[in-house]
C-alpha cells in the first residue's frame, strides 16, 4: 500500500507537472492511453467520467484533465500492469 501511495504521489505530481509545461504531450499520452485500452474517445470519456468533447478537448490540446480526472486516468493507466508502467515511462519519467 505504501509503495502504490508513494508511486501515486509521484506520479501525480510529474503529470502535473507536464501539464503546465508540455500541455501537447499530455494530449499525446491521453490519447496513446485511450488507444492502447481499444476505446473510442466515447468510450473512454464514460470510462474516466467525463464527456466525449472533453477527451476530445484533452487529446487535441485545448484543455487539460483537472486533478480529479488525472487521478482517475492514473489509476486506470496502472491498471494496465506493464504496458501502464511502460507508457507512463515514456511520458512522465523522460
Amino acid at each position: 500500500y505504501i509503495t502504490y501511495y508513494v508511486t501515486s504521489v509521484s506520479w501525480f505530481i510529474r503529470m502535473k507537472n507536464k501539464i503546465v509545461n508540455r500541455q501537447p504531450e499530455v494530449g499525446n499520452f491521453i490519447r496513446e492511453f485511450r488507444l492502447l485500452s481499444g476505446l473510442t474517445q466515447e468510450q473512454f470519456a464514460a470510462y474516466v467520467g467525463v464527456t466525449y468533447p472533453t477527451v476530445n478537448r484533452w487529446e487535441n490540446a485545448r484543455t487539460t484533465p483537472s486533478p480529479i480526472a488525472l487521478q482517475v486516468i492514473q489509476h486506470k493507466v496502472l491498471e494496465l500492469g506493464e504496458k501502464g508502467h511502460k507508457l507512463l515511462a515514456k511520458y512522465i519519467d523522460n
